[in-house]
């Protein structure tokens, strides 16, 4: 019903700048609430940033002043600037959105994109 399909990833040197993007599809409603997520070798996935609809923004506190997130409602797209990228910052990142579908109008679910690799070399 909904799919989200993350692009942007890739191999980075230590300093640059990458910028995701999540494009969610399928019988949308509406988007609520959209984020990004990270999973790094052997670590629990965390979470990155979240924007709300009306651009209210929440950041984790290792990427606060380095990763700026914004979307574009009318595109159903959520973005991730990623600025002085790190070594540290190596995971796979995964877009999140919470959607109410046509089929379901009086249900909100959240669902995942497949996960785009980001790796930062030193």
């Amino acid at each position: 019903q909904v799919q989200l399909v993350e692009s942007g990833g890739g191999l980075v040197q230590a300093g640059g700048s990458l910028t995701l993007s999540c494009a969610a599809s399928g019988t949308i409603f509406s988007i609520n609430n959209m984020g990004w997520y990270r999973q790094a070798p052997g670590k629990q996935r965390e979470l990155v940033a979240t924007i709300s609809r009306g651009g209210i923004r929440t950041y984790a506190d290792s990427v606060k002043g380095q990763f700026t997130i914004s979307r574009d409602n009318a595109k159903n797209t959520v973005y991730l600037q990623m600025n002085s990228l790190k070594p540290e910052d190596t995971a796979v990142y995964y877009c999140n959105a919470y959607v109410i579908t046509h089929e379901a109008m009086n249900i909100l679910r959240g669902y995942w994109g497949q996960g785009t690799q980001v790796t930062v070399s030193s």
